[in-house]
C-alpha cells in the first residue's frame, strides 16, 4: 500500500424486486462480477442486500424514522446494514412506470442512515429498460439527502438477458465499471458530510469530532499527519533523527499489532491521533498528535485524557516521553498532572514523564520503559 492508497469503501448492491421469477439476482450477480477487479484495486468492498431476504414488512415503526428510535429487530438489522455502507447500487425493475413498492418501503424505514451517500442505478425492463423506475426513485433518494450519480446502466431484457442470465459484453461490463468508478469518487468526496451524522460521534472540545480505533484504511493519512506534527519537534530538538519522521507505512501497519491506536476525525478529516500499550504496571502513551491548524482547541488534552482512561486494570500509572528540549510539551504534560522521572533507560535526547492513575496513590508511579 502506498501513501496514495484509497480509503476503504463499502458499496451495497440492493436487489429491489421480490417478485417470484425476478431477474434482479441475476443482474446483481453480473454487476458484482463485472466490477470485482476494479473494486479490489480501489479498496472497495461490494456487498449485496436482497430485499427478498431482508423481508421488511410494510413500515411498522411507531416512531418517525428520523428519530432513530426503532422498536423492531428487523428495522435495527436493516439500519446496521445501511449505516455500514458508504454508497449504494440499486438494481431495480420498472412496475407500471414506477419503482417497486418494496424498494420505496425499504427507503422509508430509515432516514439518517442514507444521508450524504451516493447512489447509482442499474435498471432493467422492456421498452424503457427500467428508466422510469429510476426517475421515480431519484425523487425519493434526494429527499433522503442521497446523491444520485450520473453514471447508470439500463438493460433492455430482450437485448441483454437470455436464459435468466445477463449476456455480458465489453461495452456493458465497461458501463458497470464506470458506475463503480464514479460512485467511489463521489463517496470519498462526501465523507466529510457523512461524518456529521456518524453514530460514533463523540462530545469533544470542538464540534464534528469522531473518535475510534485506527483501521488499516487510516494509516496513509496517519503517516502524513505524523510527519506534519513532528516538524516542530525536529526544530525544537535540532534533529531530524526522530522515529516518527523515519517511519514508513509498513512500520505503522506493524505497530497495530503491538499498540492500540485511536484516530480523531473532524467532519471526516483526520486531525489527531494517539497510541498506547501496557508494559507490566505502566500504561505507555505515545504519538499524541494534533494537526497544526487544529492546535489550541483543546483536542490534545482531551485525547490524552481519553487515552489515560483506556488503561487496563493491572496498570498503576501512565507514562510518556518527549524531546528534552520540547519545553512546550513538557509544560503541557505537567499541567495534566505528569512529573519528570529520571531513569537510566530513558532514550537519549528524551525525557520521561509519569503520573499515577486516578485511583492509584502517587507512590505507585514505577519505572516502566517504552518508546513514545
Amino acid at each position: 500500500m502506498s501513501s496514495n492508497s484509497p480509503v476503504n469503501l463499502r458499496v451495497l448492491v440492493i436487489i429491489a424486486s421480490t417478485r417470484p421469477g425476478r431477474l434482479g439476482p441475476a443482474i446483481a450477480d453480473w454487476f458484482v462480477r463485472a466490477v470485482r477487479s476494479d473494486a479490489g484495486s480501489d479498496a472497495t468492498t461490494v456487498d449485496v442486500a436482497d430485499l427478498a431476504d431482508i423481508a421488511l414488512p410494510l413500515l411498522d415503526e411507531p416512531e418517525h424514522p428520523a428519530s432513530g428510535s426503532y422498536q423492531h429487530e428487523h428495522t435495527r438489522r436493516w439500519s446496521r446494514t445501511v449505516a455500514a455502507a458508504d454508497a449504494f447500487v440499486v438494481v431495480t425493475p420498472e412496475y407500471n412506470f414506477g419503482m417497486p413498492a418494496v424498494l420505496k418501503n425499504a427507503f422509508d424505514f430509515l432516514y439518517h442512515e442514507w444521508a450524504w451517500k451516493p447512489v447509482a442505478f442499474v435498471s432493467y425492463g422492456n421498452t424503457s429498460a427500467g428508466t422510469r423506475s429510476v426517475q421515480m426513485a431519484k425523487q425519493v433518494v434526494t429527499t433522503l439527502r442521497m446523491m444520485p450519480i450520473g453514471a447508470t446502466v439500463a438493460l433492455r431484457i430482450a437485448d441483454n438477458v437470455h436464459d435468466d442470465r445477463v449476456t455480458g459484453s465489453a461495452a456493458l461490463d465497461g458501463a458497470a465499471r464506470a458506475v463503480l468508478g464514479e460512485l467511489s469518487r463521489v463517496a470519498r468526496a462526501l465523507r466529510p458530510l457523512r461524518a456529521g451524522t456518524d453514530p460514533t460521534a463523540v462530545a469533544g472540545p470542538v464540534p464534528g469530532l469522531t473518535l475510534g480505533e485506527a483501521r488499516p484504511g487510516d494509516l496513509a493519512e496517519l503517516l502524513v499527519l505524523q510527519r506534519c506534527c513532528w516538524v516542530q519537534e525536529a526544530i525544537a530538538n535540532d534533529t531530524l533523527d526522530l522515529a516518527p519522521l523515519r517511519e514508513t507505512l509498513g512500520d505503522l501497519t506493524a505497530s497495530l499489532t503491538t499498540w492500540r491506536w485511536w484516530c480523531v476525525r473532524r467532519d471526516g478529516r483526520l486531525v489527531a491521533a494517539v497510541r498506547a500499550r501496557a508494559d507490566e504496571r505502566a500504561w505507555l502513551i505515545g504519538r499524541l498528535m494534533v494537526a497544526p491548524d487544529q492546535a489550541g482547541n483543546g483536542i490534545g488534552s482531551w485525547l490524552l485524557s481519553y487515552a489515560e482512561g483506556q488503561a487496563p486494570a493491572q496498570t498503576t500509572h501512565c507514562t510518556l516521553f518527549t524531546g528534552h528540549r520540547s519545553t512546550s510539551n513538557i509544560s503541557r504534560y505537567e499541567r495534566a498532572g505528569y512529573t519528570l522521572v529520571t531513569t537510566a533507560d530513558t532514550p537519549p535526547g528524551s525525557v520521561r514523564l509519569a503520573k499515577p492513575r486516578a485511583d492509584q496513590p502517587t507512590s505507585a508511579v514505577g519505572h516502566g520503559v517504552g518508546v513514545g
